[in-house]
């Protein structure tokens, strides 16, 4: 097993591509904050399909983060994700500091305007600015050919494509699928921090997918009772408070027609509360589905 190569800078990390790219290797890069799990991993399969060199940064991006308690526990444990990234064969890890990454004085800010609007950019002030300009950053830094996302985090992978072929990245965006747990829950880093009774409720999510899956596949193609369903199904989990459960056009992320007639993602956001005895913390927890609706004439 040999550890990746360790990189901090971006000019560091940006003389390598350019060593890489002039040999005619392919660069593959996975962007994360840490707290590898095998859902990360996943994405290096994915990556390693595609190019000849995989690389995986690790940053926890302050900038995303609009709530500063969840930035302060966010989970790190850079030793762990280092062994991690070596067993599965990652060729280089980037681990830049804020200060590398944010130099005193910038100011300058990559801004997605109409897909940040809705979901998660509704309820999360700043989130998805934090995200595109740091994604951008990183870009400019590894020069990947390839760079591997989560479907989990449909939103996000749909911004970063816009701003991908908006800004002329010429690098190919992939989505990954969602990797589970063996009880359905999508794997997470914030999983973690879930209290075991939260831990066993997060599987609502996931039940709530499931539901309104099934009512479609019975016929029914009514938007606000396919809702119902998912937030009847949401609520049996106590500790549950829902940030959204919405039905968006997969890819304008408009909201659906009354009527559902072609491919509509479903896409939730739940809070959940620590436990009745004060194990875990408040996480919120994201997942989505793209359902299939079938209509007369299909």
């Amino acid at each position: 097993m040999t550890s990746p190569t360790i990189i901090e800078t971006p000019a560091l990390l940006q003389a390598e591509a350019d060593r890489e790219r002039a040999a005619g290797h392919r660069i593959a890069l996975v962007p994360t904050m840490g707290a590898l799990h095998e859902g990360h991993l996943s994405l290096v399969t994915a990556a390693r399909a595609r190019a000849d060199r995989v690389w995986v940064s690790i940053f926890v991006n302050p900038t995303q983060f609009n709530d500063p308690d969840d930035f302060e526990h966010y989970p790190v444990d850079l030793e762990r994700d280092l062994a991690l990234c070596a067993a599965h064969g990652v060729d280089l890890v980037f681990t830049p500091t804020a200060a590398a990454l944010y130099p005193e004085g910038a100011e300058t800010w990559v801004d997605v305007e109409r897909l940040t609007l809705p979901l998660c950019g509704a309820t999360r002030p700043g989130h998805f600015r934090g995200v595109t300009t740091v994604v951008a950053k990183l870009f400019l830094a590894a020069r990947p050919h390839v760079a591997v996302f989560g479907q989990k985090d449909f939103q996000q992978l749909a911004v970063i494509r816009r701003m991908a072929q908006d800004l002329g990245f010429g690098i190919e965006i992939v989505g990954a699928p969602t990797l589970r747990e063996a009880d359905g829950v999508a794997m997470s880093s914030r999983n973690m921090r879930l209290g075991p009774e939260a831990r066993r409720q997060a599987v609502s999510l996931v039940r709530a997918l499931d539901a309104a899956e099934h009512v479609i596949a019975n016929g029914e193609t009514g938007r606000d009772a396919v809702l119902s369903v998912v937030r009847e199904m949401l609520g049996k989990a106590d500790q549950a408070r829902i940030d959204y459960a919405e039905l968006r056009d997969p890819e304008s992320l408009e909201p659906a027609s009354a009527e559902l007639r072609r491919p509509t993602l479903l896409a939730l956001a739940v809070h959940f509360a620590p436990d009745p005895d004060g194990r875990g913390s408040e996480v919120r927890l994201i997942d989505n589905r793209v359902l299939e609706p079938w209509h007369p004439g299909a």
